[in-house]
């Protein structure tokens, strides 16, 4: 079944069968969203000249000495000519014997070109920043130089995506190394950067943390994709051969049992966030993940020179948000969403990930949707199918809440600017979606009449069809939300109030 959907196309392939043509980004079960092979390290020789620059960028480079952003002289090294316009050079990016170009090197070379563009356009804020917190970050430059601009807007056409650094194709999926490949993703210490603003390159580092905890995280998303699509199919195919719902629920738990046990995991990958990348040390490397939409360091936009007509553009900056695994419950679990600003920020950030990533979630959604796995489920009559689903939408919570006390911890306690590195507001985006799965949980206890098992307040023996173990589940999960809800109201009036801003 999953052969013959087109955005699954590699799933079930080795890394050594996916195609050399085809996007990095291709899904597979091995590796689910990230990429199907390793990312390139390296550039061509054409490229030496941006590869030196980008090793001797880094506040503190490999070897441990200042490098170019630790003493401001990024920007002036850029614009005495030192970098040259190698534009043409990726024309030479090609599968061999083939027009093809070879979306891996492009891949890379847009990594490496948007570390540079971010380093460019932010020292200023970070040279500001640095100086005196309190003042804030001032303004980042305006121009994009052409020796810059040029390859990076090539790059971005060829792989369609927005030409400024992404969380999967530059800054975190596409941006590391395994130290013994034959050891795979699943020991944290297996992985590190190949490219970094701050103290990346050092492991031990906050900015390595940060980054390697979502790598981390990713490379468990194998066996979720796997689940959402077993229970996808399942649905689809037992109702196109006119299956009773009993039949159905009954063959829906194996796809939710294997998301329940891939998100469990990467929610405690998650969690190792606290330990791996100290909140006090975030607001340094954040500097430069920047976007510009939104963001007082560029009221005007940013000019990419010789690109667009030179007319400024605005890009969203690197976010977590742009990451795809929640996404992929929120489209399968069909969670609904209020129709406001915020939500149309949720729907914008789509763009920002890899195309693989979009066709697939796209299907997903309008999947989802056509089969109706939500209605199917609250309407089945069977509660332990209920509580499972209530499992994955409890993931997504929990997730969201988890991502929203970074938020607090990492960010709101130490800065008052009120915009996101992706361009949302601080403070109201993450509560707009946590709001929205917190809704739809109690929704579905109601309408499948969960809800009135639950106000009993004990077990009552298995009349309900729960064994003791789910319905204490599903209880202490429910009775969560109540006190959460209220809870997130307060955090997020008393923020609102301390900035004046609503934001």
């Amino acid at each position: 079944m999953v052969a013959k959907i087109p955005q699954l196309l590699y799933l079930d392939a080795s890394e050594s069968t996916v195609p050399p043509y085809s996007d990095p980004f291709h899904i597979t079960a091995r590796n689910g969203y990230l990429p199907s092979k390793l990312p390139s390290k390296t550039l061509s020789p054409a490229f030496d000249a941006l590869t030196d620059i980008l090793d001797d960028m880094p506040i503190q480079k490999e070897d441990g000495r200042p490098g170019l952003l630790a003493n401001f002289k990024l920007g002036p090294l850029i614009n005495s000519g030192k970098l040259p316009d190698l534009t043409h050079e990726l024309e030479n990016l090609r599968i061999p014997g083939s027009d093809g170009f070879d979306l891996t090197a492009i891949t890379a070379a847009f990594r490496d070109y948007s570390f540079v563009a971010s380093s460019y356009l932010l020292e200023p804020c970070w040279e500001t920043y640095s100086t005196n917190r309190d003042n804030g970050y001032g303004l980042g430059r305006q121009i994009l130089p052409s020796c810059i601009a040029g390859p990076l807007v090539k790059c971005a056409g060829i792989l369609d995506i927005p030409a400024f650094m992404s969380y999967a194709a530059s800054y975190a999926l596409y941006n590391y190394y395994l130290v013994d490949p034959a050891k795979g993703h699943d020991e944290y210490t297996n992985i590190r950067l190949i490219r970094a603003f701050e103290k990346g390159l050092d492991p031990t580092s906050s900015e390595a943390g940060f980054i390697l905890t979502h790598i981390h995280m990713v490379a468990q998303t194998g066996p979720l994709i796997e689940g959402a699509v077993e229970l996808l199919t399942t649905i689809e195919t037992s109702r196109r051969i006119g299956q009773k719902t009993a039949s159905i629920t009954e063959n829906c738990s194996n796809g939710l049992e294997k998301m329940h046990k891939a998100m469990t995991i990467i929610e405690t990958n998650m969690e190792r966030m606290w330990a791996n990348s100290l909140p006090r040390e975030y607001m340094t490397y954040r500097t430069f993940i920047y976007g510009i939409t939104k963001q007082s360091m560029f009221p005007n936009g940013v000019i990419y020179e010789g690109q667009w007509d030179n007319k400024p553009q605005f890009f969203r900056g690197e976010s977590g948000a742009n990451d795809a695994i929640i996404p992929l419950l929120d489209h399968v679990c069909e969670i609904p969403f209020p129709e406001n600003p915020l939500t149309k920020i949720y729907v914008e950030f789509r763009e920002y990930r890899p195309k693989p990533h979009r066709n697939f979630l796209t299907y997903v959604r309008g999947k989802a949707t056509a089969i109706g796995v939500r209605e199917l489920i609250t309407t089945s009559g069977d509660l332990g199918l209920v509580v499972k689903y209530l499992r994955i939408l409890e993931h997504v919570r929990s997730f969201r809440w988890r991502h929203w006390m970074f938020a607090r911890e990492y960010i709101l306690k130490h800065t008052l600017h009120p915009i996101a590195t992706g361009g949302s507001p601080i403070i109201t985006w993450l509560p707009n979606q946590l709001g929205a799965v917190m809704d739809l949980m109690e929704d579905v206890a109601n309408g499948s009449g969960l809800w009135a098992v639950l106000e009993e307040g004990v077990w009552n023996g298995g009349g309900s069809g729960l064994s003791e173990s789910e319905f204490r589940q599903v209880k202490s999960i429910m009775d969560q939300v109540v006190n959460l809800r209220t809870n997130l109201r307060k955090e997020v009036a008393k923020y609102c109030a301390q900035r004046s801003s609503g934001y």
